[in-house]
């Protein structure tokens, strides 16, 4: 599967080629496989993207700005979309791809089903007398005692080992959001 960006080669804005050149960057430090294709010198290109980005997907105007995503001919999303999955650090269900072996990016239905299993292995120790489970380790010792609520700060630990990535991240779209604005107020006042 190819993942398609398409871009304008000659915008007159500086937020778009921004955030073209966001999310170009960051899908190379990825690696994942993509193709670039260019609104501004290809009609094809353009007319193909307006049309396959779904009407509930499209600005007022109706004409959707690029950075636009696909995954083939399956829509991902915007720039906006796509800030969001990386900021949740959900890029590849984003994109439709599994995630790669090691990635901190587990899918949705494995986070479900463990959460589910441990919850399900915890009752059926507690009721068998708080026998050992063969293959169980200390770790799952120590959080057998551990009611829902305890199992919260694990989760605000793993939050916290983020948070420096993220805040690099969060403060660069903030301004690039300024940067817009004031571009946006010039060219009211030039009007």
């Amino acid at each position: 599967m190819v993942i398609k960006v398409f871009l304008a080669s000659s915008s007159g804005s500086t937020a778009i080629k921004k955030k073209q050149q966001d999310v170009v960057a960051f899908l190379e430090a990825l690696k994942v496989d993509y193709t670039q294709l260019d609104i501004a010198c290809n009609e094809a290109n353009r007319m193909w993207m307006r049309q396959n980005v779904p009407e509930e997907k499209k600005p007022a105007n109706g004409i959707p700005l690029p950075p636009q995503i696909f995954n083939e001919e399956s829509y991902c999303g915007d720039y906006d979309t796509f800030f969001d999955a990386k900021e949740d650090n959900t890029v590849y269900a984003f994109l439709g791809l599994p995630p790669p072996p090691g990635s901190k990016e587990v899918p949705v239905e494995e986070r479900n089903g463990v959460a589910h299993r441990k919850k399900e292995q915890a009752a059926d120790e507690e009721g068998e007398g708080g026998e050992e489970v063969e293959g169980e380790t200390a770790d799952d010792e120590a959080a057998e005692g551990e009611t829902a609520g305890d199992e919260a700060p694990a989760e605000e630990e793993e939050t916290v080992e983020e948070t420096d990535e993220v805040t690099e991240d969060t403060q660069a779209h903030a301004e690039q959001e300024e940067q817009e604005e004031a571009d946006d107020e010039r060219e009211e006042e030039a009007k």
